[in-house]
């Protein structure tokens, strides 16, 4: 059972309390502007793990921080998806199922900039209907995104494409966590929330399909087909039972890690049964201390995002620990003297923590009670709040190139080649749907858009 570290002090005050993530962000800007991959990531949070040694009072208290972090239950279950995806996907891959759909995709002409467009309204459907973002990305990315490059698409487009769908998904599904949590922690009727949230995320999706339609950058399909390796091979298509396993069992509620185990499971039964794949091409032991096989490549292949997750998570408890939560939501609560102040300050408030944490829901529950009371000072109606939380939290954490919502894109993208790999920072760019959002909150704070209404 989780149990809360004691309070984290550090030399220097609140000044040293930020300095861990002084030393992330200036590691993260690093590696971003090197293009570098996961691990310029894995390194910085590291760092700023180290970091926080220096400036602890008290090295135990600090230690027990980083272990509770490591004991959030969210932790485990990305760890655990993060793995069990990266062997579903490459029981896919290894098939020859994506080239095979791409040579139907490109013979029916459906390439380019229609196929980022078509894999955006794909993942905006599954993502809604199943209410998981990251989910999302183990059941999409291995098939829609190198099916895509195949098709004429470049890579980060259709990385943005997924990502934004995503988004949209989390934003608006009313089983969403971030849904749930931002109308509990304001006492709204969830189905209420869902009918007004439509206000600001519908705008933002039709925003971001006609920019994916008119911007999406091309590469070179022949060139990705010929990396990637292989053949069409119709048989190969039976290996479409893995994502078809994990999308129902997910519709059917069942937990993410018990659908991708399930998916995984058929998939290998069928991939033995149609001769796709035999026993020593999964899983074989040559001698010499080694062993081989796809599955294995699959798991020790996840290394860099296991140890990226495990820094972040860990520095997570860091910061919880210290009091910075409390700080953020404070410091900003001064500013909310009326309506459209009280809205800014909620912005600002959801979108830094969301953006520390990486995790939308965490900063939704953190901040809950705060918001809640502020917003009934200023006359802040709760729909209102709740959607200026969620869909402040699907900005500034999707867009953050440190979260789940790109690190765990890039990583997925960099297992088809190198050719199809795609900079954790480069997606923030191509995430149209989060950044039409931002135009939506702008418009709605200082424009006053949808102030008013329930």
């Amino acid at each position: 059972m989780e149990q809360k570290a004691k309070r984290v002090e550090f030399r220097f005050g609140k000044a040293g309390k930020l300095m861990p993530l002084v030393a992330a962000g200036a590691m993260i800007l690093w590696a971003a502007c090197s293009q570098s991959n996961v691990n310029g990531y894995v390194l910085a949070f590291f760092a700023a793990l180290m970091t926080g040694v220096i400036f602890a009072k008290d090295e135990k208290a600090y230690g027990e921080a980083l272990v509770y972090g490591l004991s959030k239950p969210m932790f485990g279950v990305i760890v655990m998806a993060v793995i069990l995806a990266a062997v579903s996907g490459k029981l896919i891959s290894a098939s020859g199922a994506v080239q095979t759909i791409a040579a139907y995709v490109v013979a029916a002409g459906f390439t380019g900039k229609l196929f980022v467009a078509a894999s955006f309204l794909i993942t905006c459907l599954l993502a809604f209907a199943t209410g998981t973002s990251v989910g999302t990305y183990f059941v999409v990315i291995p098939i829609l995104f190198p099916v895509g490059v195949m098709a004429g698409a470049a890579p980060e487009f259709m990385i943005g494409a997924i990502v934004s769908g995503a988004a949209f998904g989390d934003n608006l599904g009313p089983i969403s966590d971030t849904t749930i949590a931002s109308s509990a922690t304001q006492h709204a009727d969830l189905g209420t929330v869902v009918k007004t949230r439509m206000r600001y995320s519908l705008p933002a999706a039709a925003g971001a399909l006609v920019l994916f339609l008119l911007f999406s950058g091309t590469g070179n399909g022949e060139a990705a087909i010929q990396t990637a390796g292989g053949k069409a091979n119709p048989f190969s298509l039976v290996m479409l039972v893995v994502p078809v396993v994990i999308i129902i069992l997910c519709l059917m509620r069942k937990h993410l890690i018990t659908a991708l185990s399930w998916g995984i499971l058929a998939g290998i039964a069928a991939g033995l049964l149609f001769g796709i794949y035999t026993v020593d091409s999964l899983i074989s032991f040559p001698g010499g201390f080694s062993v081989s096989g796809a599955i294995i490549e699959a798991i020790t292949g996840t290394a860099g995002t296991v140890a990226m997750l495990i820094a972040v998570f860990a520095l997570l408890g860091v910061v919880e620990c210290s009091g910075l939560f409390e700080d953020v939501g404070v410091f900003l609560s001064r500013f909310a003297k009326n309506q459209p102040s009280t809205e800014a300050a909620i912005v600002l408030s959801a979108g830094i923590l969301s953006m520390v944490t990486g995790v939308i829901s965490v900063a939704i529950v953190a901040l809950g009670d705060l918001i809640n009371e502020l917003g009934e000072k200023a006359g802040v109606n709760r729909y209102r709040r709740a959607n200026l939380l969620d869909c402040t939290g699907c900005v500034f954490c999707f867009l953050a190139p440190w979260t789940v919502h790109c690190v765990i894109p890039a990583q997925q993208s960099a297992q088809f080649g190198e050719g199809f790999a795609v900079a954790p920072g480069a997606i923030p760019f191509v995430n149209y749907y989060s950044l039409c959002m931002l135009v939506m909150l702008l418009a709605a704070v200082i424009a006053g858009y949808g102030r008013g209404k329930r």
